[in-house]
């Protein structure tokens, strides 16, 4: 997947996690159902926030409903 923009501003005061919350909810409105968003890796590499902030942000997205999980092949659009 090619890198779609999301960009963290360090200095708000808006926790990154929910920047990023924020910017998945965006990306993913676009995708169809069974679409995949970005890996973990993909979001680690474009955002360069943690693994741990990387999945705070997409567990948030898995409780709204938004998107799920399949182990090994990545987190899709609901």
């Amino acid at each position: 997947m090619s890198p779609v923009g999301f960009a963290i501003d360090r200095h708000a005061p808006v926790p990154a996690w929910v920047q990023l919350a924020g910017q998945l909810r965006d990306h993913i409105a676009a995708l169809a159902p069974q679409d995949p968003i970005p890996s973990t890796q993909e979001l680690v590499r474009e955002t360069g926030l943690a693994i741990g902030t990387i999945q705070k942000a997409v567990n948030a997205l898995k409780a709204e409903g938004l998107v799920y999980a399949v182990s090994g092949r990545g987190t899709f659009k609901r």
